[in-house]
């Protein structure tokens, strides 16, 4: 029987693009009230992901890889040190601009029906769990009453796909991995690979938008609205009863 819910979080509860933008302003607001030598050098664009700093940095620091917090903390203290901060200096005020920046990137605004659907499975007696590459906190969101726990990729030391996450989950609730659903809205990242651990899965392709990628095994269902998915949870609660059964 299903006992346990894990969700991804950006772009399957909320919209990430908005947030990150907000977030951005932020920080560069901050950054150049408070180290205008590091904004006088440099644009926010060589923060963001594809800009060749990125790139240079992630060479060098291949570990840090996994990590989005890490990697703008890293090339903040890199830029700061090229634009003549001292070391101490540099660290200060790159955990400072992280902090302004972190702040900002929990102000998300759910998707419709997204608190509903949760409280709905959370009173269904669900365990509710958050699976996420990116750096948002499930309980600095103003869902977080409804999960019980939260992996991210910080935590972990691995992106989605690769199956330590989901691993993780399972052996925090100490579930087989047929006993949990998994629902995001990335084909790979979220679908693919819980399906890889076992999981049921559950596809979100708000408005029916985007079209499942050719040759690659679908989920188990896909929903395109929020207010779908206690529907569909249902739906494999059949399909896990008739295999019981037969």
């Amino acid at each position: 029987m299903i006992k346990a819910i894990t969700f991804d979080l950006d772009d399957t509860l909320w919209a990430v693009d908005p947030v990150i933008e907000l977030a951005n302003r932020s920080l560069w607001d901050w950054l150049t009230e408070n180290a205008a030598q590091y904004t006088d050098r440099f644009i926010l664009a060589d923060l963001v992901e594809g800009s060749e700093m990125r790139r240079q940095l992630l060479e060098r620091h291949p570990e840090i890889s996994h990590s989005v917090t890490l990697i703008r903390l890293k090339l903040l203290e890199q830029g700061m040190l090229q634009c003549g901060y001292t070391t101490s200096e540099a660290r200060a005020l790159s955990s400072q601009a992280m902090e302004v920046f972190i702040e900002a990137r929990h102000q998300v605004e759910l998707f419709a029906h997204a608190r509903a659907m949760l409280e709905g499975l959370h009173a269904r007696g669900f365990i509710l769990g958050a699976l996420s590459n990116g750096n948002a906190e499930v309980k600095r969101t103003g869902i977080g009453d409804l999960f019980e726990f939260q992996y991210n990729a910080d935590q972990v030391g691995q992106m989605k796909p690769h199956p330590l996450m989901f691993e993780k989950a399972l052996e925090h609730a100490a579930l087989q991995a047929e006993q949990v659903i998994h629902i995001g809205d990335h084909p790979v990242n979220d679908v693919e690979a819980a399906q890889q651990v076992g999981m049921w899965t559950i596809w979100v392709n708000l408005d029916g938008a985007l079209s499942w990628p050719a040759g690659q095994k679908k989920a188990d269902a896909e929903v395109t609205s929020l207010d779908q998915v206690d529907a569909m949870v249902d739906q494999i609660l059949s399909k896990v009863r008739s295999r019981i059964r037969f």
